[in-house]
């Protein structure tokens, strides 16, 4: 097992390298912060000013450098726009996100798993029919659009949903019911495919020999061996909410990490979107090795074959 967990890490940490350096150039392409922080009037003495102030005034090679010396202390820096500690604020955003991806994996697990299931159980039934169109239009529809629409119907028109902020349990309807939309669709295929095989293989027939009722086959014998092709795609889906909460908190005003860099980039606030950057590429490489690690204990094939 520890060889390969080691072995994932160090593949893992690749595309993180990429990244360390990938957000540094990318952010640099915004502009110049100069002209966004100071007046049009402004001279060039407080322009040169400014600029050494945040040390912009090194070359893009020496500014790296000083990066990289400062991710390895830990330290990215403080806010051009607030002056506070660029780790701390991304730190502060991230939980918010966390409670968003949270709460809408586990009510996309749920939803799935009944109307997978379900789907399952009684193939070509409503339920059937309407866990495919609702995976097709997952996988068809983005989420921005899901979230515009909601906002105009049930907080335009309607007025029962508030269209932004985290005042209570109302603002979360939205922007959970956007997110869930594409892993619900994903997760009730996946749990109805690997239900349907299930539910024909010999131990559920002699568990239905030996007297067994539907809900004991369907809940203790075929769900627990579905579980695993399940709980793949549901870390995958995880990653995924976490990198989605981007668009839908810009949207919604969620006080989360992807806000947070929608905003850096429009402030041009470097070292804030580099710390929140990095903190969302660490927590994507912490999960997925989780879910590498469940995946072999599952599935001892998984470990052997990349051990090979």
């Amino acid at each position: 097992m520890l060889p390969f967990l080691r072995r994932r890490m160090f593949t893992s940490l690749i595309p993180l390298v990429i990244v360390l350096f990938g957000v540094f150039l990318m952010a640099r392409l915004t502009g110049d912060p100069t002209n966004l922080y100071l007046p049009v009037s402004a001279t060039p003495e407080q322009r040169a000013e400014f600029a050494a102030a945040n040390g912009l005034d090194q070359p893009v090679l020496q500014q790296m450098l000083d990066y990289l010396a400062g991710v390895v202390h830990l330290d990215f820096g403080e806010s051009l726009k607030t002056g506070q500690d660029a780790a701390a604020m991304a730190l502060k955003a991230f939980p918010a996100t966390l409670q968003l991806a949270f709460m809408t994996l586990l009510l996309s697990i749920l939803g799935s798993v009944i109307l997978g299931c379900w789907a399952a159980y009684r193939p070509n039934s409503i339920a059937d029919r309407a866990s495919s169109l609702l995976s097709m239009t997952a996988a068809s529809v983005p989420d921005f659009w899901f979230a515009i629409t909601g906002i105009w119907i049930f907080a335009v028109v309607l007025g029962w949903l508030p269209t932004s902020g985290t005042g209570g349990v109302l603002s979360w309807v939205l922007p959970i019911a956007t997110l869930m939309i594409r892993p619900l669709g994903v997760l009730t295929q996946v749990v109805r495919g690997a239900m349907v095989s299930a539910l024909s293989a010999p131990y559920v027939k002699v568990a239905r020999s030996k007297g067994a009722g539907d809900l004991r086959v369907v809940t203790h014998h075929a769900l627990r061996n579905a579980a695993a092709p399940a709980l793949v795609v549901a870390g995958d889906l995880a990653v995924g909410l976490i990198n989605g909460a981007v668009v839908v908190e810009a949207i919604f005003g969620w006080p989360g990490i992807g806000k947070l860099m929608i905003d850096s980039i429009l402030q041009r606030d470097f070292a804030v979107l580099q710390a929140a950057v990095l903190l969302t590429a660490v927590s994507i490489f912490i999960l997925n090795i989780v879910i590498d690690a469940v995946l072999a204990l599952l599935d001892p094939r998984v470990r052997d074959k990349a051990t090979v």
